[in-house]
C-alpha cells in the first residue's frame, strides 16, 4: 500500500509526479465515492496547466464509484461552494493549488450543504481508501454519468445580493488583479451587472487573461514581490482601490487610493462593523493570531467576538455551532453565513467598495485608526528544526510577567500594551509569529525582535 503523502491537514496538496497524478486523482475520486456514496458531485479546476487532466481523472474516480458528475469547468474554489450548496447537491470537489508554485496542484473537498471535508471529518478516510486502492471492479450498469453545467449566472447574481448598485452614486476606479486570469471570468460578470445598472464604476484589470504558465508569477499578494504590479496599477490610474486575488481566489487582498497594501487583520474589522450595522448583536468569529482590533470593533458595534481556531475547517464549524453572521481570519479568508459559512474572495471588495461609496472616504482614512490604535506585526515565518521545543522555550521566557494565555491555537500570550501568537503551521515546516500592541508600534517593534531572537536562538540548540 503506497502512502499518499499529498493528503495534508485540510486538503489534498503535492508537488506532480510523484505525489499527484492522474492515477492518484483517480482513486481520489474513486475512494470519496466509495466512502460518501454521493449521488451527484460537482467538480472545477483552477488556471494550472495540470488540472484539466487531473479534474477528468477524478471525475472518471467518481462516475466509477456509481457518482454522476457535474463540471464547471475553469473556476475558483468558491464557485465549487456555491454550486454544492445552490444546485442542492451531495458535494463538490475543486482542483486547485491555490498559490502553491507551479509543479503543485491538490484539491479541496466539500460534502453535502459545502461543509469542509478534512483531517476529522472525512479525509483520512477517503485517504485510506485511496492508499490502499482495492476497488470493486467497475459494474458498467451502475456508472456514473458525466455533464458540463454553468453556474455563473447564478452564482454572480448571489454575490450582487450583498451590495445595493444604488449606492455607487460616484464615479470609482477598481484595480484588479486577477492573478494569472483564475478570476477573470467572475470579475468580467460583475463589471457587466455595474455596467447594466449604468454605475459610475470602472474596472481596470490586470493580468487578467487565464494563463496555467502563470507569466506574471504566482498568485500569492501575501508576499510582498507579489504585490507591485497591483500598487503600480493604483498609482497610475490614481484608483480608489486595488483589489488582489490568490491562485483559486478564496482571497483578495485590498490595496488604498495610496496603493499601499493592507493587511487581511483590519479588513476583518471593517467587514464586521459593517455586518454589526446590518444585524444587531450578532456573532463574529475571528482567529486567534491578531485579535484585541477585532474584538475593541466588534464590541463597541454591540456585537459578540468568538475566537476559534485557525483554519477553514475550524471557522466553519464555529460559525454554524454559533450561527455567526460572519468571520474573518488575518490571512484574508472572509467566511459569510448567507454563503453556507464558506469563505469568499469576492463578496469582501465588493462590501469594501459598497463601503467606500456610502462613506465618501477613501480606504486608507477607514482603516488609519485602527492600524494605529493596534499596530501589528504581521505574519512572519521561521523555519525552525525543533519547533515545538522552541516554542515552549519561548512560552517559559515569556509568561512570568504575563496577564494571560490561551492555547487556543499555538500559544497566545497577553500582556497589558502588546500580545503575541506563535503557532506551527498546518501545511509548511514553518512557525508562525504574530505580534501587536495598543498603541504603540515601537513597542510592537520591539517585542518583535525580541521574540525572533528567542526563535533565531533555538535553531542553535
Amino acid at each position: 500500500m503506497d502512502a499518499l503523502t499529498c493528503f495534508k491537514a485540510y486538503d489534498i496538496r503535492g508537488e506532480l509526479g510523484k505525489e499527484l497524478n492522474e492515477d492518484i486523482a483517480y482513486r481520489i475520486g474513486r475512494a470519496y465515492g466509495e466512502f460518501l456514496k454521493p449521488k451527484t458531485i460537482v467538480v472545477g479546476g483552477d488556471v494550472r496547466l495540470t488540472s484539466e487532466a487531473l479534474k477528468m481523472a477524478l471525475a472518471n474516480g467518481l462516475m466509477d464509484a456509481g457518482t454522476d458528475v457535474l463540471d464547471i469547468g475553469m473556476s475558483g474554489t468558491e464557485e465549487i461552494y456555491f454550486a454544492t450548496f445552490h444546485l442542492g447537491i451531495d458535494g463538490g470537489i475543486e482542483v486547485t493549488a491555490s498559490h502553491n508554485p507551479m509543479n503543485y496542484n491538490g484539491m479541496k473537498l466539500v460534502r453535502e450543504g459545502a461543509r469542509p471535508i478534512s483531517g476529522d471529518t472525512g479525509l483520512r478516510d477517503v485517504q485510506r481508501l485511496a492508499e490502499a486502492n482495492e476497488f470493486a471492479n467497475v459494474d458498467s450498469t451502475k456508472r456514473g454519468s458525466y455533464k458540463q453545467i454553468s453556474i455563473l449566472d447564478a452564482y454572480v447574481d448571489h454575490l450582487m445580493g450583498y451590495i445595493n448598485l444604488a449606492n455607487f452614486k460616484q464615479p470609482m476606479k477598481l484595480v484588479i488583479n486577477s492573478g494569472n486570469g483564475a478570476a477573470g471570468h467572475v470579475i468580467d460578470e460583475i463589471e457587466k451587472r455595474f455596467k447594466q445598472a449604468n454605475v459610475p464604476v470602472s474596472f481596470i484589470k490586470v493580468h487578467h487573461q487565464a494563463d496555467g504558465n502563470f507569466p506574471n508569477g504566482i498568485p500569492n499578494p501575501l508576499l510582498p514581490e507579489c504585490r507591485k504590479d497591483t500598487s503600480d496599477a493604483v498609482r497610475e490610474h490614481n484608483a480608489d482601490m486595488g483589489i488582489a486575488f490568490d491562485g483559486d481566489f478564496d482571497r483578495c487582498f485590498l490595496f488604498d487610493e495610496n496603493a499601499e497594501f493592507i493587511e487581511g487583520y483590519y479588513i476583518v474589522g471593517l467587514l464586521a462593523e459593517a455586518f454589526l450595522k446590518k444585524e444587531q448583536g450578532a456573532k463574529i468569529i475571528h482567529d486567534p493570531r491578531l485579535t484585541w482590533n477585532t474584538i475593541d470593533v466588534v464590541t463597541k458595534a454591540g456585537g459578540i467576538p468568538v475566537m476559534s481556531k485557525t483554519g477553514h475547517a475550524f471557522i466553519k464549524e464555529r460559525m454554524r455551532e454559533e450561527d455567526a453572521i460572519y468571520g474573518g481570519e488575518m490571512s484574508a479568508h472572509h467566511y459569510f453565513r448567507d454563503f453556507a459559512y464558506c469563505d469568499s474572495g469576492m463578496i469582501p471588495w465588493l462590501l469594501v467598495a459598497e463601503l467606500l461609496a456610502v462613506k465618501g472616504a477613501g480606504l486608507s482614512e477607514m482603516v488609519a485608526a485602527r492600524i494605529s490604535a493596534f499596530p501589528a506585526s504581521g505574519e512572519i515565518n521561521c523555519k525552525l528544526e525543533n519547533a515545538a521545543h522552541v516554542i515552549e522555550r519561548v512560552q517559559q521566557t515569556c509568561s512570568d510577567t504575563a496577564l494571560c494565555k490561551d492555547d487556543t491555537d499555538g500559544i497566545s500570550i497577553e500582556y497589558d500594551n502588546w500580545r503575541f501568537n506563535l503557532r506551527i503551521s498546518n501545511t509548511e515546516p514553518l512557525v508562525r509569529l504574530n505580534v501587536e500592541s495598543r498603541g504603540k508600534p515601537e513597542l510592537m517593534h520591539e517585542k518583535t525582535s525580541e521574540i525572533l531572537s528567542i526563535l533565531n536562538q533555538g535553531n542553535n540548540i
